[in-house]
């Protein structure tokens, strides 16, 4: 199957040949010989690969951020274009993990770096792992591109609003047979000694340009982070005496780092503060700073580089079944993707916009244009009667265009629903009463500009996102 998706890859980005000419029956002209067929041109090479990555992103998601960004703007929404809606290749991409219909982000972010489908909740081992277990992760190593990036000298970048060692991010660079063990402390007991490595200690000791997000906790011991196995363990300090790099805390001391040198930056104890969040810390960076010191300093390298640009929070916030959180999360994303589009050469750079999964994220009822997308169903006024109704669920109270198929805010007791809370902070309701709302198993998109951005075509599946990028780079 591999080998089928990679001899199809190669053919959609070949020139058809030229179809041979011949003479009609019972001409009577003698043929010439023919002459010889020019070459095709060569495919042209990326130089430099970003692959944004918008976590839980799907398409209501793109929907819906695509309303709300244009109504923050004055106009009624439907009609404005997020930047990467701008791009001309775009493909469908199936998500499934090998053992889950509904995957999760560790699952989803192996295929993309590294080529091969695998388990839900591991990171750069392959199927036949047993999760949770450290000598079964060992035995079943994937291929990394952060890897291959650093060894055929291309400088390397990765960038988050989630912890750094969170699924998504540690995808480009980790193995583990379990996502959690993110820190040494949270490796089970009969797990440790045995040659597995945690999130962050793997971070350290790769080698990477710049790496910029939250979770500092998990680089510190117990006096001021969350490692418990090393005491007073300082990671941050130990990368920087073997590479020279600079460790920052905060937007400031990220500006100010040397340009030439390796950067960490941990900007949180955790995952980033949500852009929506009114006690927002103003020191951390937002998704757009981190994406152009990303930019400023991977460009200088003559090889090129890899850029992997997560926003983890879009899924935090659907988790929290607070819709508003998310979206105002995928505008700062489109705010980075604008970004790069303007300050990187489109003839040398490729840019791939999609998501690791989707969320069970609902747009519905029959709202009128320009309905405020984080309000309640208003019906247009000439919808007729059928449709006016429609606003208003049995039980005689309105309901929010947005809502989810599950979550915390259950309507699970129809007798007991309130009236819905709408706007920015509001938690919307959700079908199925769950602690935390779940992923979507739907399709999610591949939007594609720049060289090799034509193989983002069809339906795909995740892991072909990896071979169009080696393929973009003219790797064999």
């Amino acid at each position: 199957m591999k080998l089928t998706r990679k001899l199809n890859l190669m053919i959609a980005g070949a020139a058809l040949p030229l179809a041979a000419c011949s003479h009609a029956e019972g001409s009577q002209s003698v043929a010439s010989a023919p002459a010889p067929a020019a070459e095709a041109a060569a495919p042209a090479k990326a130089k430099n690969v970003i692959l944004f990555i918008g976590d839980g992103m799907g398409i209501s998601t793109i929907t819906a951020a695509r309303i709300y960004a244009g109504q923050k703007q004055g106009q009624s929404g439907e009609e404005y274009v997020l930047p990467f809606e701008t791009f001309d290749n775009v493909a469908l991409v199936k998500t499934y993990n090998t053992n889950a219909q509904v995957p999760d982000s560790a699952g989803t972010a192996t295929a993309m770096h590294s080529g091969q489908k695998t388990k839900i909740g591991v990171l750069g081992v392959g199927p036949a792992v047993v999760r949770g277990d450290c000598a079964s992760g060992l035995a079943n190593p994937l291929p990394l591109l952060g890897e291959e990036v650093k060894q055929r000298g291309l400088a390397l970048g990765i960038v988050s609003t989630a912890r750094i060692t969170h699924a998504t991010p540690a995808s480009v660079y980790a193995r583990s047979a379990d996502r959690g063990w993110e820190a040494d402390a949270a490796i089970p007991e009969d797990q440790r000694g045995k040659g597995c490595d945690d999130i962050a200690t793997q971070l350290i000791n790769s080698d990477w340009e710049v790496a910029l997000g939250g979770g500092l906790a998990a680089f510190f011991g117990k006096d001021n982070g969350g490692r418990r196995l090393e005491g007073d363990a300082d990671l941050p300090a130990g990368w920087a005496a073997r590479t020279g790099g600079t460790y920052v805390t905060d937007r400031d001391a990220l500006a100010a780092a040397p340009m030439d040198k390796p950067v960490l930056g941990l900007f949180d104890a955790s995952h980033m503060d949500y852009m929506a969040d009114a006690d927002r810390d103003a020191s951390e960076p937002t998704l757009t700073e981190m994406t152009q010191q990303a930019i400023a300093r991977l460009k200088s390298d003559p090889d090129g580089y890899y850029l992997m640009v997560e926003s983890g929070r879009i899924d935090h916030g659907h988790h929290a079944g607070r819709a508003g959180f998310a979206l105002e999360e995928t505008v700062e994303f489109a705010n980075a993707i604008q970004y790069a589009i303007e300050n990187t050469d489109p003839e040398e750079t490729l840019i791939l916009v999609t998501a690791d999964h989707s969320h069970v994220f609902t747009i519905a009822g029959y709202p009128r244009r320009g309905n405020d997308i984080l309000g309640l169903v208003v019906p247009p006024a000439d919808g007729g009667e059928e449709v006016a109704e429609a606003a208003k669920a049995e039980d005689g109270k309105p309901y929010t265009t947005l809502g989810y198929g599950n979550g915390p805010g259950s309507i699970a007791n129809l007798a007991e629903r309130p009236i819905p809370e709408t706007g920015i902070n509001a938690r919307q309701q959700s079908a199925i009463p769950t602690g935390s709302e779940t992923h979507g198993g739907e399709d999610v998109a591949l939007y594609a500009q720049g060289p090799g951005a034509d193989a983002a075509r069809g339906v795909i599946e995740q892991d072909v996102i990896y071979d169009i990028i080696r393929n973009a780079y003219g790797w064999e």
